[in-house]
């Protein structure tokens, strides 16, 4: 996509392992299952790398189960509501991202989010955080009949921020964050610090940019919402 002459006027983000370090809750409410099952507690390194591929694969790694194993399901339901009873418990906005928010507030830049986390999940991290009375839009699998990789969510996002996409800058940490940017025509950056498990991993989606760290994305964000960048090419941020 070229990027020359546009003017970025908004950004949207991917939740967990983009905009919030939502991990150690997670870590947290697993392991706790874990124990009460006669399991020894995962590091959580090795949890942080599949959060951003759902609950369900959570769940596969913690009880080394397969897709269509019996049990799956159950405990799939008990983690989530034991994590819904539990949100926000160590969840934080990633370092430097209060910075880009309140940035963004007080420049009257519009954000918000697009997730394929559930919205009374979604609903009750932002009320928690206190980011509910200034995001300009959430959009969760619930609002739409198609989910990302699918350009549905993020267009329904650019609509209600009365933005085209090609105005407004999409940040994730997965691959189909990337590519559901990709097919809405819109710019997208890679985080690399997010819910990966390598940056080579986040270097092959292809994303106009990457930033390895979230204080390199502050400072990116900042730049690129100040006026349009005409490099096309992927390249790192990490300043």
């Amino acid at each position: 996509m070229s990027q020359a002459n546009t003017t970025f006027q908004g950004v949207l983000f991917d939740l967990d392992g983009t905009l919030i370090d939502t991990a150690d809750d997670f870590v947290m409410c697993l392991n706790e299952l874990r124990t009460e099952a006669g399991l020894s507690p995962l590091p959580d390194a090795e949890i942080r790398k599949v959060v951003s591929d759902g609950a369900r694969a959570m769940i596969k790694l913690c009880f080394d189960l397969s897709e269509h194993d019996e049990g799956l399901d159950e405990l799939r339901h008990k983690f989530l509501d034991l994590y819904l009873n539990n949100i926000a418990r160590k969840s934080r906005l990633f370092d430097g991202l209060e910075d880009t928010v309140n940035w963004c507030n007080d420049n009257q830049i519009p954000w918000g989010i697009v997730t394929n986390k559930g919205r009374k999940y979604s609903e009750a991290l932002i009320n928690a955080l206190k980011l509910d009375k200034t995001i300009g839009t959430l959009v969760c699998p619930d609002d739409v009949t198609n989910t990302k990789p699918h350009p549905e969510p993020l267009l329904k996002a650019c609509a209600e921020i009365n933005l085209e996409p090609e105005q407004c800058v999409y940040v994730g940490d997965h691959a189909r964050d990337i590519e559901s940017g990709k097919r809405a025509n819109m710019p997208t950056i890679a985080a690399a610090y997010g819910y990966i498990h390598s940056e080579e991993e986040a270097k092959a989606w292809q994303a106009d940019w990457y930033v390895e760290t979230s204080q390199a994305l502050n400072t990116l964000l900042q730049s690129i919402l100040r006026q349009a960048n005409g490099n096309s090419s992927p390249q790192a941020a990490n300043h």
